[in-house]
């Protein structure tokens, strides 16, 4: 009991006996604030019972197809050996860290009896909240303010967040837009808290189809409703305002409403800017009470540094707000992912500041979920294989990876240290005599505290830093953020001023400021891929950190996606050039991390398939190639089957569908989502993943930067609802699909007429060539639609394409000529009519 309350008194909870609450209120208060709930038995014992199958019948496969080769077409042969070997490699790298899935619960209740305790101030801990935009005008200011909005609104205590919006583009844009959002958010705030609405970002509240009257008694809220609405609609009319004014740059470039210049009107050489909006000072609503603080803030660039892109402005983030407020917890999200649920904040914490579970959790993971995507959703936009499938498999064994954003962040984790070990076992203090056990001697330090912390709860590993290295070298030359790097439970020195603390943060998002230290290597996002998400989750879980996944029914966070075919693609173009980068480099998990064997292999696996599955696309696109060439060359790549290896085969298909039957069953996932991410597999392998593995190439072999871009866009008609989902946007990514799309058509034609023109024994090795070459093309189907564009409206670049590929082969078909009966009979030259 001394223990439990001594770990209480680290973590600042209440002393259970200082509590003047009832009985019940301190059993419920002493319950853990969340709850690891395993996924039923007669779910998930099957699913690995089906995986383990699944791999014996694999390997006796590819044990059969290795030792039956085919004389006749051993090239072909050797091919889809190769293809089948690194797919059953590429499976089990994805299969098996999703051996142990997972739900949690969370309990808000308990959390607010325990840290809010009624007359007294919240005990929560203080979040900085971080948005990041760059450019404007391809990331619309009003989709930027209705994020900013939720963010203000967030039912959490107001003197507890702060948010940071850091635009990377210096846009004057960018900035009066904030203020503009800064004043109307005096309106919406007290609205939102007033009668708890969710959403809080105003464009989706007003916009939801539902009856908003429901549960809603007070005679006022029509009303306001009404004239909240009205406020809003004004406040996007000015909005708009500013950015038709933006669409022209003046010549002398843009004035402030004081008359001076904007300083970022170059925005390659520019210094750093950063103004609060709203503070805890003077920021009140309409009604008088605080408002969250908001902060603009604009890093310094000059010509000459390198600024690393999103990753370079988060850290920059990370130390202004290390100056400014310095909350030990951190959210970051991108513009356009609002808050969807006000209570996201309080889920998270329920993780972090649990004294059971929490001091190892480096961060909590939100689940990405999407707005404005068709009921049936084409092009996979919402992932949610990923999220609700393999996110949940990971957090079952060292957590869910970082995927950029809904991310709740502990400070100290970013700054590059390792979890706090548990206290170790006592030792046993005996005497010299053999069967004395003697009696237990508490090692620890002050308090009975676990060894190694010390006044002020620092750990042995902080202790051990400050006397083996100078801490100016390692996150700056700035004493205001070096002393705030030892406050773990966050805030400033009171006797800082305004001015010096604001001069401060100045100071360290200066470009030069990064020169010679460990940020991007060790401390913050790390440098180094376009996916620094990735990366810098495995840099905390190899230093043995874990993470928690969070599912709350309602979303926690809700952004907006790239819905066309065209978009679609740059964006996994994206993510794959990512992983290649970081396949190639010093964080590669096939060799790093094994020094402190922090990560578990599990979790090296999932980390392994993240970096390699772009690889997947050159024996992808060679695999649905055969079909087609089989069919016009006439070869087949199987031997003939006996009755046994048919048996093994049959029983792989059953696996292969087993398994995807289950995993939809303990995971909640509809087939229809399912199959639309197997079909975007193959469309992305065949396309986006091919072209990241080129580039990556080609920037690590030979240092050339090649970016495939969209080129040409058409947009639709604006007054259909999913008019973007049928823009066509035409770009070099198309290719490859387009191909195999062709090669597989023609190759299905020649195959059936060759079937017919040969006779009845054809037919049999046709149907199996015919299976393979449908299922590419059932595969693309996706793809085949977003290339059609509106119906009946096929874009003329596509005609010109396809034509060309379908006269190609064409000829290449004539040339083989599978017509000629190509049958050796005697030589009548040579033995004349009597041979």
């Amino acid at each position: 009991m001394d223990d439990w309350k001594s770990k209480q008194g680290i973590y600042g909870a209440a002393d259970p006996d200082d509590m003047d609450a009832d009985v019940p209120l301190n059993d419920e208060a002493r319950q853990p604030l969340s709850r690891k709930v395993s996924i039923a038995s007669s779910k998930v014992n099957p699913y690995r019972m089906v995986i383990i199958l699944r791999l014996f019948v694999l390997c006796v496969f590819l044990r059969y197809r290795i030792l039956n080769p085919v004389p006749e077409a051993i090239p072909l042969w050797l091919t889809s050996i190769v293809c089948e070997i690194w797919f059953a490699v590429s499976w089990i790298l994805d299969q098996f860290p999703k051996w142990y899935p997972i739900d949690r619960e969370t309990y808000l209740d308990r959390l607010s009896l325990r840290y809010e305790r009624e007359g007294e101030p919240s005990m929560l801990s203080p979040v900085d909240l971080f948005v990041s935009t760059v450019d404007p005008l391809k990331e619309p200011p009003l989709v930027t303010a209705n994020t900013v909005l939720s963010i203000l609104a967030v039912d959490y205590p107001v003197d507890k967040v702060s948010c940071y919006v850091s635009d990377d583009g210096a846009s004057m844009l960018s900035f009066e837009s904030l203020s503009e959002t800064a004043e109307f958010a005096r309106k919406w705030v007290p609205f939102c808290k007033k009668f708890n609405i969710e959403p809080r970002a105003p464009e989706f509240y007003f916009s939801r189809k539902v009856d908003y009257l429901k549960d809603k008694v007070q005679p006022t809220f029509v009303q306001e409703r009404r004239a909240m609405k009205r406020e809003y609609e004004e406040f996007k009319v000015r909005i708009n305002a500013l950015v038709s004014k933006a669409q022209k740059v003046p010549e002398e470039g843009w004035i402030m409403k004081d008359g001076t210049p904007w300083p970022g009107n170059n925005t390659r050489d520019h210094p750093g800017m950063i103004q609060v909006f709203l503070g805890h000072s003077g920021g009140l609503d309409t009604e008088g009470n605080e408002l969250p603080r908001l902060v603009y803030v604009s890093r310094e660039k000059r010509p000459g540094f390198q600024h690393h892109k999103k990753a370079g402005a988060m850290n920059a983030l990370i130390r202004v707000s290390a100056v400014l407020t310095n909350a030990p917890f951190m959210l970051n999200l991108d513009c356009d992912h609002y808050i969807n649920n006000s209570k996201a904040i309080r889920e998270s914490m329920c993780f972090l500041m649990d004294p059971q579970v929490g001091r190892k959790v480096c961060y909590v993971q939100f689940p990405q979920r999407f707005d404005g995507i068709d009921a049936h959703d084409r092009y996979a936009n919402r992932n949610t294989v990923f999220f609700d499938i393999n996110m949940k498999g990971l957090d079952g064994i060292q957590g869910p990876v970082y995927v950029g954003t809904g991310c709740v962040f502990r400070r100290q984790a970013l700054y590059g240290y390792n979890p706090p070990s548990g206290p170790k076992r006592p030792k046993m203090v005996t005497c010299d005599c053999c069967p004395c056990f003697g009696r237990k001697k508490r090692k620890g330090g002050k308090d009975g505290l676990p060894e190694g912390v010390a006044d002020g709860g620092m750990d042995g590993d902080k202790e051990q830093m400050m006397s083996q290295m100078n801490f100016e070298k390692r996150f700056g030359q700035s004493a205001a953020f070096v002393t705030s790097t030892f406050m773990e439970e966050g805030g400033v020195p009171p006797s800082s001023s305004p001015a010096a603390l604001l001069k401060e943060a100045i100071h360290v998002i200066s470009c030069g400021y990064e020169d010679k230290t460990d940020w991007g290597l060790e401390l913050g996002w790390i440098y180094g891929s376009i996916t620094e998400d990735i990366l810098t989750g495995f840099k905390m879980h190899c230093r043995g950190w874990r993470s928690i996944y969070c599912m709350p029914k309602l979303a926690a966070f809700k952004g907006s996606a790239p819905i066309n075919l065209s978009d679609r693609l740059n964006q996994v173009l994206r993510w794959a050039l990512g992983s290649v980068e970081i396949f190639f480099s010093r964080h590669s998990p096939l060799l790093y991390g094994y020094k402190g064997g922090n990560l578990k292999w599990l979790e090296r696996f999932a980390y392994i398939n993240t970096t390699i599955y772009p690889f997947t696309s050159l024996p992808l696109l060679a695999y649905c190639t055969l079909p087609a060439v089989c069919l016009l060359t006439g070869k087949f790549i199987m031997p003939p089957i006996s009755t046994f290896a048919s048996l093994f085969f049959i029983s792989l298909f059953i696996s292969i569908f087993a398994t995807g039957i289950l995993e939809l069953r303990w995971s909640g996932v509809s087939i229809e989502e399912w199959w639309r991410n197997e079909q975007f597999w193959v469309i992305g392998g065949v396309s986006a993943h091919l072209f990241a593995v080129i580039q990556g190439l080609l920037k690590v072999l030979a240092g050339i930067d090649t970016n495939f871009t969209v080129t040409s866009k058409a947009t639709g008609d604006e007054d259909d609802e999913f008019a973007e989902l049928y823009a066509f946007k035409w770009t070099t990514l198309l290719i490859p699909p387009t191909t195999l799309l062709v090669i597989n058509i023609i190759g299905v034609v020649a195959g059936i007429s060759d079937a017919i023109n040969n006779g009845y024994q054809s037919w049999g090795p046709l149907f199996g060539k015919l299976f393979f070459a449908f299922w590419v093309i059932v595969h693309l189907y996706p793809f085949l639609k977003g290339l059609m564009g509106r119906q009946n409206r096929t874009p003329t670049i596509v005609i010109i394409w396809s034509v060309l590929l379908a006269s190609i082969f064409s000829l290449l078909w004539v040339r083989i000529d599978p017509f000629t009966v190509k049958a050796k009979g005697p030589d009548v030259k040579q033995c004349g009519i009597n041979c």
